[in-house]
Parts: C-alpha cells; sequence; structure tokens
C-alpha cells in the first residue's frame, strides 16, 4: 500500500509542479497579448480560471496523501 501511495504521491507532485508553473507570471496563457498589467487581482477566465482550480485540487489532494504517508509509515 505505501508503495502506491508513493507512486501516487510522485505523479499528484509532477502534476502541481506543472500547473503552478503554467500559472506563473510572464508564462501565463493571457500574458501573451500584453494585456495583463501583472496585478494579483486580474480576473481569471476561461482555461486560466480551470488551471487555478485544478492547482487548488491537486494540492489538496497532495497534502491528504502526505498526510496518509505520514500515519501509514
Amino acid at each position: 500500500m505505501i508503495t502506491y501511495l508513493n507512486i501516487a504521491l510522485i505523479i499528484i507532485s509532477v502534476l502541481l509542479i506543472v500547473s503552478v508553473i503554467l500559472q506563473s507570471k510572464g508564462a501565463g496563457l493571457g500574458g501573451l497579448t500584453g494585456a495583463d498589467t501583472g496585478s494579483i487581482f486580474t480576473a481569471r477566465r476561461g482555461v486560466e480560471r480551470t488551471l487555478f482550480w485544478v492547482t487548488i485540487v491537486l494540492s489538496v489532494i497532495f497534502f491528504v496523501l502526505v498526510i496518509t504517508l505520514l500515519l501509514v509509515a
């Protein structure tokens, strides 16, 4: 069981890193047009909103897996 949790943790970690990198400033999906002012409070629309929520879900899954691994080990 610990092996499966470790594999799941590695997969979630890689997906979380990719989703955070895609959201980074300057590499964002809306930053290509120059309309992005760089403010934290810009409205997220379309793919950016979906990517934002995917990152939140992946981070929650990551923390649940880490706590589960700590309790099992």
